[in-house]
């Protein structure tokens, strides 16, 4: 049986150390020297002490390991200060070491941070991770990747990389994203072979796109969200696939405009379902090669077996006081 609660242990949390603000020097819009004045203010206003860790995005996975290393032998917080894919290289350092992690969001969407109750503020998130408590948050993995909110093959690494492309040269706004979508699936072409193991049971499919998501909140505002066949939601207690088998142009342009309109559910071509752990071989084109896979916004290329589990265990994360009133103690120090 797959315990839909994320496994429990004490953690501690002094709050007289020196709290590890990591930032990604070029993740999202806002200046660097803004992001600092937001900070330092807070720290201020509360009387604690931290220290702003800047990084270039080369040594980001660096930086925030030998930082969360020294927040866990000190019993401080580590604090992502940037976007989905800031967020998700700081919490893979947190997980590993054990430490607390924070987050100050700078990101378009902010899946992780609205679902587990973070303000978008970033002056109300900064206070919140010197004030919060450390709570017990669901994360899962693609070969031992850390994912918080998502992770793909197929055509959504694809589009992703296309709209970085075209921000770069055309400015971040919704349209620029909208316009390199719609050019993304225009071209779409490339099948997975996809040989699934899950379970007891194994099939192969083909699909244009393999998506598995974490985050019911960006699940629901897409209409993905799967039927609740096991125990728990994606994100609290399984983890969601939605598949996108092979289509015309058109109809992958109606698609677009389902996954606007958050009735992707609805669109013929689409299948979802809950699990626990999945295994995905690739065949065809893509046999023994290695696969480009997307994880919160971050592309990289994974060898196959893609092996995708929920972790046991949980990432610590800083939320309300008011949010943890009526669960169990997860700190060994007052916060």
């Amino acid at each position: 049986m797959h315990d839909p609660e994320p496994a429990m242990r004490a953690v501690q949390l002094d709050p007289r150390s020196t709290w590890r603000f990591v930032v990604n020097a070029a993740s999202g819009a806002v200046g660097l020297d803004a992001k600092r004045q937001v900070i330092e203010s807070a720290l201020a206003d509360a009387g604690r002490r931290g220290e702003l860790i800047v990084a270039r995005p080369a040594e980001l996975a660096r930086v925030a390991a030998d930082a969360a290393r020294r927040a866990a032998a000190e019993h401080a917080a580590l604090v992502a200060v940037g976007g989905d894919g800031s967020l998700n290289t700081v919490a893979q350092a947190a997980h590993e070491a054990g430490c607390v992690m924070g987050v100050v969001p700078y990101g378009t969407f902010n899946y992780f941070a609205r679902t587990h109750r973070v303000p978008t503020d970033p002056a109300a998130a900064v206070r919140l991770a010197l004030e919060g408590v450390p709570q017990p948050v669901q994360v899962a993995a693609v070969n031992g990747h850390l994912f918080l909110v998502n992770a793909s093959v197929g055509l959504y690494p694809d589009l992703l990389e296309d709209r970085e492309a075209y921000k770069r040269r055309f400015g971040r706004s919704r349209w620029v994203a909208i316009y390199a979508a719609v050019a993304t699936l225009m071209r779409a072409q490339q099948h997975l072979r996809l040989h699934i193991e899950l379970g007891a049971g194994e099939r192969d499919v083909d699909a244009l796109t393999l998506f598995v998501g974490n985050n019911r909140l960006q699940l629901d505002q897409l209409g993905a969200q799967p039927d609740d066949t096991l125990p728990g939601t994606p994100g609290a207690g399984s983890i969601a696939a939605v598949m996108l088998r092979p289509v015309g142009t058109f109809t992958m342009l109606r698609l677009l405009m389902h996954g606007a309109m958050g009735t992707l559910g609805e669109a013929g071509g689409v299948e979802r379902f809950e699990f626990h752990h999945m295994v995905v071989q690739l065949g065809g084109l893509h046999a023994g090669r290695t696969v480009k896979v997307a994880f919160d916004g971050e592309v990289t290329r994974l060898a196959p077996p893609l092996d995708f589990r929920v972790l046991d265990e949980p990432l610590y994360l800083l939320q309300p006081r008011d949010e943890a009133l009526d669960r169990p103690a997860a700190t060994g120090a007052s916060a």
